[in-house]
């Protein structure tokens, strides 16, 4: 309960109403405290559940509720959610989302599960599905929905505004698509504007007044389809396949969906989060994930260590030596991930493969002589006028000059030789290039003070 403040009757939370009603077994009354919040609101509130309360919520609300909190959630969490129910009410629930969803959430499950599921859909619906799930991710086929806006060219005007008028709730799965022409055959003749429908003559045919449309084939990259939206107003652009028949049609909105989970996806690879992961997923699992990638850095900087040990007695005589060495290897290393994202941005984009690592090599040099003079004459003054000594200057200055350019040149190819021996690039990129920078200006540091030694004590 919460307490009342101003002398009215204590307000009870969303949360005890929840639990409450999950006791009980209140269909109605879970479904009119989740209804009226917002869908980001109300999956907040299940989330926020345990598992078998989760599931509980999911087979009491009314089914269409149920499926706009899964379409909701990321696809990892709608998966997990999906998976726990019975396949009857897990078949009922995803039949109210759009095909695009349908195949993201089966595509992901067991396969025993992913068919047991398929066997309770509707035939037509199941077989969609199943179609979907075979193309690849990032592709046309993989983002599109087989809910198609079509009529056959043989149609007049009249019948289309005959349809729209008709209030058919299935028209609300079109997304603001225009009406697509195909002939008899399916094969994709044209494209009707919503404008061009309602100034032209009733009785007139759609093959009158159809234009040709720009259309994609299943197989068309993301990088692609990402040009095309920049390039058009359309909000969805229709997808055929190798004969030219008309199979779906990928929107605006989902090429955006996969242009941010890609970055974000990309994002937390580099932070060690290789798997996506929410606080609502079961702690052992998240720390199991996590410890995967931390041990492995474990040996990594083991290495970094083992240079400073081979350089003690150096370290030991020239104190000032420990205040430069952490900013040494972080500098270098923030130039070095400069050069990773541009080169996982090219990757991305296709604009660079793993046979132009020669190209890239000699294209970040030049950057790379730039900044690390630039910063080694800074830092290096820096470090001459607090401790009065330009022989410290000299080490600290030419030990990041030559660490940054060797920090860029390793993050602008070892993203390419990773792509070219089927590694991740994003995952495994700043982990190399943060060890290899710090081993390397350590060494540079330290290797530097011991010739100078003399001129620094």
């Amino acid at each position: 309960m919460t307490a009342s403040t101003n002398g009215q009757e204590p307000t009870e939370s969303v949360e005890s109403i929840l639990l409450r009603a999950i006791q009980e077994g209140d269909a109605e009354k879970l479904n009119a405290v989740l209804d009226p919040l917002s869908y980001s609101e109300a999956l907040r509130e299940l989330l926020a559940l345990t598992p078998d309360d989760r599931d509980r919520v999911l087979e009491l609300v009314p089914t269409e509720l149920a499926a706009q909190l899964i379409g909701e959630a990321p696809n990892e969490m709608a998966v997990e959610l999906v998976e726990r129910l019975l396949p009857e009410r897990a078949a009922e629930i995803l039949e109210e989302l759009d095909s695009d969803i349908k195949a993201d959430v089966i595509g992901e499950l067991d396969e025993e599960d992913a068919e047991a599921i398929l066997l309770e859909m509707d035939e037509e619906d199941a077989a969609d599905v199943r179609r979907l799930v075979e193309y690849e991710d990032g592709t046309a086929g993989g983002l599109m929905m087989v809910e198609v806006f079509r009529f056959l060219e043989s149609e007049t005007v009249g019948k289309v505004l005959r349809d729209l008028a008709s209030g058919d709730d299935e028209f609300e799965r079109y997304r603001g698509q225009h009406p697509y022409i195909t002939d008899a055959e399916g094969q994709l003749l044209g494209v009707v504007s919503l404008r061009g429908l309602l100034t032209a003559k009733r009785s007139a045919l759609l093959s009158s007044i159809m234009v040709k449309p720009l259309a994609v084939g299943v197989d068309t990259p993301l990088e692609e389809l990402e040009d095309i939206f920049d390039e058009h107003p359309f909000l969805g652009v229709p997808v055929v396949d190798d004969l030219g028949d008309l199979v779906g049609v990928v929107s605006r909105s989902s090429v955006a969906d996969a242009v941010l989970e890609r970055s974000e996806t990309e994002s937390l690879r580099r932070q060690g989060v290789v798997i996506e992961e929410l606080r609502s997923m079961p702690v052992l699992l998240r720390s199991r994930r996590r410890l995967a990638w931390l041990t492995a850095n474990i040996f990594l900087n083991i290495l970094a260590a083992s240079v400073i040990s081979a350089y003690e007695a150096t370290l030991a005589a020239v104190i000032a030596l420990a205040i430069f060495l952490p900013m040494v290897s972080d500098m270098s290393g923030c130039s070095g991930n400069q050069a990773v994202g541009v080169s996982l941005r090219e990757l991305s984009l296709g604009l660079v493969r793993p046979r132009d690592a020669l190209r890239v090599l000699m294209k970040e040099l030049s950057v790379g002589v730039i900044n690390g003079v630039t910063l080694g004459l800074l830092v290096g003054a820096v470090a001459w006028v607090w401790k009065g000594n330009p022989a410290l200057g000299l080490v600290i200055g030419g030990a990041l000059t030559l660490n940054t350019v060797l920090a860029v040149l390793i993050g602008g190819v070892v993203p390419l030789l990773l792509k070219r021996f089927g590694q991740d690039p994003a995952a495994a990129s700043g982990p190399l290039l943060t060890t290899i920078t710090d081993m390397a200006g350590f060494f540079f540091v330290l290797s530097f003070a011991t010739l100078l030694m003399p001129w620094l004590l």
